[in-house]
């Protein structure tokens, strides 16, 4: 699909489309502004809606802008210009995560295919099936995830149980965390309406107001909270790791988590996020891959699987796009 000119419309979509992406606790930290004279969509950090006590370095704040920024690639593509990316292009203005302008023709169609799965994605905190993953999808989330910089590590059933205890770990120092559990609850909406992030049937089967259920996946399979819903025996988990630990090794991770999501999604594969044990340094480190020599950091554990698509987290009603004189 080739689109001329940037009108409102295609520009409504262009943004439509990267804010549908995931974000923590569904902070939704980014916002846009478009320079028209360039055509360059920039991305800027929405630092009040960061998480002070569980991200306080913004690491997980640059994933999601990331993720945000991966869906406007697709979407560029998709209108038909190629996607000239950078990321922090100004270090004097660290507000300015990324810039993507709207160069000529795409030469290669990367990413034309996902544009309409950007819509369908959603994450599950649901019990999965004990179907396994198919090699050849395996294999693909991997390529995925080393086309945008980054390792994808589905890890051994022994392995898989060592990162789920981290990840129970984490959800005991989280929830006796006072400022952490503060942090939480800002993000999620109360019954009345009020609050600023997830509303409660998005969340799952557990209360919410003590935590998130299915952050934590690990804490579901303890025999006393599996009751009504029974979650799989053996999951499948993966880690997404990259080599340095900078800020746009950040960014790179979650352009490559979301195109994670977005093929897993086109093959029918639910995902859910398992971020608490990254939240604590100490914890982050023993999640770190060590098949091989190379240094290798841990910036994500995925849940994969098959099972109900979750509902989808609602989007901010403030005003994204800043004029062009998020």
């Amino acid at each position: 699909m080739r689109t001329t000119v940037l009108d409102a419309t295609t520009l409504e979509a262009l943004v439509s489309a990267a804010v549908a992406a995931p974000s923590i606790h569904n902070t939704q930290p980014w916002r846009f502004r478009l320079d028209p004279d360039t055509l360059t969509l920039e991305i800027r950090a929405a630092t009040q809606r960061g998480l002070r006590h569980i991200d306080p370095t913004g690491r997980a704040l640059h994933v999601s802008v990331g993720c945000a920024l991966l869906n406007l690639r697709i979407g560029v593509e998709h209108f038909g210009w190629e996607p000239v990316t950078r990321l922090l292009p100004r270090p004097a203005e660290p507000d300015l995560l990324a810039t993507v302008r709207l160069g000529g023709t795409p030469r290669t169609s990367s990413y034309t295919s996902l544009y309409d799965v950007i819509w369908r994605r959603h994450s599950s905190r649901f019990p999965f099936s004990e179907q396994p993953l198919p090699i050849a999808v395996i294999t693909e989330l991997t390529e995925a995830a080393h086309a945008e910089g980054a390792r994808l590590h589905h890890l051994s059933p022994h392995r898989t149980d060592s990162v789920l205890q981290l990840t129970r770990e984490a959800e005991h120092r989280n929830t006796t965390d006072a400022e952490r559990a503060m942090d939480s609850r800002r993000w999620v909406a109360e019954a009345d309406g009020t609050g600023l992030g997830m509303p409660p049937e998005v969340l799952g089967p557990q209360d919410y107001r003590d935590r998130i259920p299915m952050r934590d996946f690990g804490a579901h399979r303890h025999a006393e909270v599996l009751t009504a819903r029974t979650f799989e025996r053996h999951p499948t988990i993966a880690v997404l790791s990259t080599a340095h630990d900078r800020r746009t090794d950040w960014l790179r991770t979650g352009q490559a988590l979301e195109r994670v999501l977005l093929i897993a999604t086109a093959h029918g594969v639910r995902a859910s996020l398992l971020h608490q044990g990254l939240e604590w340094p100490d914890l982050r480190e023993q999640l770190a891959p060590s098949a091989d020599a190379r240094p290798s950091h841990a910036q994500m554990v995925i849940r994969l699987g098959y099972g109900p698509e979750g509902p989808a987290s609602p989007r901010s009603d403030e005003p994204l796009l800043r004029g062009s004189a998020w």
